[in-house]
């Protein structure tokens, strides 16, 4: 999720093994295509990752399953669910994307 530009990255299914890696590497490496990031992680608050899991719930419709609150619940809904999906945001480690970039066939 990005908004206002800020990255976030949400954990839909729970405390899943890359949750757990996240957090003790303090750190996530995101790939499209060939191009990779990386970036450190923080786990947000309860109160800041409501809105992020309604604004996620609203566009991943196949995450919509795992979560008590729906498409049309208000953030406090969200907030009270936010300990079973866990959200970090995202800061870039370094601001070229190029310099993260990794070929996979090297």
């Amino acid at each position: 999720i990005t908004e206002g530009g800020r990255r976030w990255l949400v954990a839909p299914y729970g405390e899943v093994s890359w949750v757990h890696n996240a957090r003790a590497a303090g750190q996530v490496q995101l790939g499209r295509g060939r191009t990779r990031r990386t970036y450190t992680v923080r786990q947000v608050s309860a109160e800041e990752a409501g809105p992020v899991l309604q604004r996620y719930v609203r566009i991943a419709s196949a995450a919509r399953p795992y979560f008590a609150a729906s498409v049309d619940a208000p953030v406090a809904a969200f907030v009270a669910e936010a300990d079973r999906h866990p959200v970090f945001e995202l800061t870039a480690v370094s601001d070229d994307p190029a310099a993260d970039s990794r070929d996979e066939t090297d």
